[in-house]
């Protein structure tokens, strides 16, 4: 398994760079604006983390009368592709995240005037009083003993330190639960994807504590906005992300002691040219290198289990929900029971699926830690309002001639539609149900919102690492393409089988 999959990815990009897919040219913004210091950021049109306090701070300059304006992104690392591209002129980060992104991009460099200083800390919900205690008295016996600055050394230590004081688990007991920490692992190098796992300095400091506390550790990853409203809605025990303290976010979360300082900086990109990497080292950085293409692969089972999942809970649910519909419309019964399934269909089908995906997460199913089930609950009963038309559509269009037949063969309501009408129904809505169950696939790629190692987030999580955009998203693009050509031709032959019974 293991030998093939890069290979795979070899022959498919090697193919699509013969064709021009993969030459795309650089692109140079004449426009960009010189940003040398803080006062240079009127005017200028600055990335940002969404939610982080870069975000925060520059949100004063939006508005003003230089026409300043704030690029909000998910992750760091696509702001960071977007200043190389030309399309912003700047990225406010800390500086930490900030240096290991210059280091891996050669055309971009640190302004020197720093923008602000900040301090880290964990959060924990307001209610949560007892665990902020117990998290307070390890990290202050970790910081007694050194823990916290040896851990700090291993990741921005001098060139001899660096990655010569790994944290080690202790060898204790774990009776006394289980710490689930919320992290954003896209932010080194204090949360990243290394080796199929999860590190950095909150990551260990976090594990340190776990060890003090007696308690197994889980990481949860996810996008960096979601973290506080993991927290007070109890998804997460903790946050641990670089979160700065600010009065406004003591509104929602309180936090822990500080564990270290930081600052923001501003990165701009370099207007001399720069050496770029062959497609073949390209390849090899994306897919192969550290295992990468397991990102691909784990992710990948997950859509695909979450979507045969949702579509078994579409299928049933719509179905249902369709029989209960024209039973009324063609008998005018279960009035109440019609009632209930025309406000479903209207809530489900009025607002967009990820609020739905996230208000079953965070508030229906809060107490629910199994994010495949959740999203394969939100999906299914999204696809149920469309499925339930579909077939309800399907039903109305089979002749009542049909219905009135089978009756007057001595069959019951129940029979005449087990037998008679839905058979031909499923028939009429075959395409329409394959689209739905296409799109249904699709929209899968959301699952990353609660955190969930789906497709999509396979590949950003290479993105992240790697800083390249083409290969990653094209991979996921492709298979994702496989995907849907192999249920159209599954679907088709199916039509042609139904239709040969018909001959």
């Amino acid at each position: 398994m293991k030998k093939w999959v890069p290979v795979f990815f070899a022959v498919v990009f090697m193919t699509a760079s013969m064709m021009g897919i993969a030459g795309c040219a650089k692109q140079e913004n004449t426009q960009t604006k010189q940003i040398t210091c803080a006062d240079d950021l009127e005017g200028a049109r600055i990335g940002v983390q969404i939610g982080t306090t870069g975000d925060i701070y520059v949100s004063d300059y939006e508005g003003d009368e230089a026409g300043t304006k704030i690029e909000r992104y998910n992750k760091g690392a696509d702001a960071i592709q977007a200043l190389k591209l030309g399309k912003i002129d700047c990225v406010v980060i800390d500086e930490q995240p900030a240096i290991q992104y210059v280091k891996q991009n050669s055309n971009l460099r640190i302004v020197e005037e720093e923008f602000t200083f900040e301090e880290y800390a964990f959060i924990v919900a307001k209610e949560n009083t007892e665990l902020l205690e117990q998290v307070n008295t390890a990290l202050v016996k970790l910081q007694e003993d050194g823990t916290v600055d040896t851990i700090v050394k291993n990741y921005i230590g001098s060139e001899d330190e660096v990655g010569k004081y790994p944290y080690l688990s202790k060898e204790v007991e774990r009776s006394n639960g289980i710490l689930i920490v919320g992290t954003n692992a896209e932010f080194p190098p204090y949360e990243f994807h290394q080796n199929n796992d999860i590190t950095g300095i909150d990551i260990d400091i976090m594990r340190a504590i776990s060890d003090e506390l007696g308690m197994e550790l889980q990481i949860e990853d996810m996008a960096f906005d979601s973290i506080i409203a993991a927290v007070t809605s109890g998804k997460v025990n903790v946050g641990a992300a670089g979160f700065t303290v600010t009065e406004e976010r003591k509104k929602s979360v309180n936090f822990s002691n500080t564990y270290t300082t930081s600052k923001q900086v501003i990165i701009v990109r370099e207007d001399s040219s720069f050496a770029t990497a062959g497609f073949a080292e390209k390849l090899y950085d994306n897919f192969v290198k550290d295992n990468r293409y397991q990102y691909i692969l784990k992710g990948l089972g997950n859509t695909l289990m979450i979507t045969v999942f949702a579509v078994t809970i579409g299928i049933i649910f719509g179905f249902l929900i369709a029989i209960v519909r024209t039973s009324h419309d063609r008998n005018g019964g279960l009035t109440i029971l019609n009632a209930i399934c025309k406000v479903y269909l209207t809530i489900m089908r009025g607002t967009p699926v990820m609020i739905q995906l996230l208000i079953i997460y965070y508030v229906i199913l809060s107490s629910v830690t199994n994010k495949i089930l959740v999203a394969a609950i939100a999906f299914g009963l999204n696809s149920a309002a469309y499925v339930a038309e579909i077939v309800r559509s399907g039903i109305m269009s089979v002749d009542i001639g049909q219905f009135e037949a089978g009756r007057s063969l001595g069959l019951n309501y129940r029979q005449t539609m087990q037998c008679i009408i839905i058979p031909q129904a499923v028939k009429n809505i075959l395409p329409a149900l394959l689209n739905e169950f296409i799109s249904l696939l699709k929209e899968t790629s959301i699952s990353g919102y609660i955190g969930l190692m789906d497709l999509t987030k396979g590949g950003d999580i290479i993105r992240s690492n790697t800083y390249e955009a083409f290969l990653p998203l094209i991979a996921v693009a492709l298979i994702y393409l496989i995907l849907v050509m192999l249920l159209s031709f599954a679907v088709s032959k199916l039509e042609r089988k139904l239709r040969n019974n018909e001959r």
